[in-house]
């Protein structure tokens, strides 16, 4: 019934959640799961780059950061991305399950959405993601957002 499975994860306590639920589904079916983990790099706002700060320039234009620092700021989501879909994969590995990942830059239900109808995937289980009704309000909520856009069935953890 299930052979490809597809499982967002970003960190949280219901993504693991939805990991480990996953991981049953895929053993019961020996199906193979592709993690995905969608990261977004927010424009630093214009802070003043100097590539050697002076005190004095510190006191007039308030702090200021270097370029080195600017870049780690930028690889900052990457890196925990990349993090996030090691811990999964060892984990799903661990339990003999055949795993893929993906690391995306974008939007998260654009892309959860993009890469689920371009597999062909037969389940996306996700974690719901803990709005304030107010957040939910204005940004909507990611799962809702993946429900309405994918045509495949869509496992909601809590």
């Amino acid at each position: 019934m299930f052979k490809k499975i597809l499982v967002p994860l970003d960190g949280s306590e219901y993504s693991m959640r939805a990991l480990t639920i996953a991981g049953h589904i895929a053993k019961k079916f020996k199906a193979r799961v592709t993690l995905i983990h969608i990261y977004s790099v927010v424009p630093i706002v214009q802070l003043p780059i100097m590539h050697e700060p002076t005190t004095q320039a510190a006191s007039i234009i308030g702090p200021v950061v270097s370029p080195a620092t600017l870049t780690e700021m930028a690889e900052a989501p990457k890196k925990i991305g990349e993090r996030i879909l090691l811990e999964a994969t060892e984990e799903l590995k661990s339990r003999k399950i055949e795993v893929e990942t993906f690391l995306i830059e974008g939007n998260v239900v654009q892309e959860i959405t993009r890469v689920a109808k371009e597999g062909n995937f037969d389940l996306v289980v996700m974690g719901i993601r803990g709005l304030s009704k107010i957040q939910e309000l204005i940004m909507g909520s990611v799962s809702d957002g993946v429900i309405k856009r994918v045509q495949c069935p869509v496992l909601i953890v809590k």
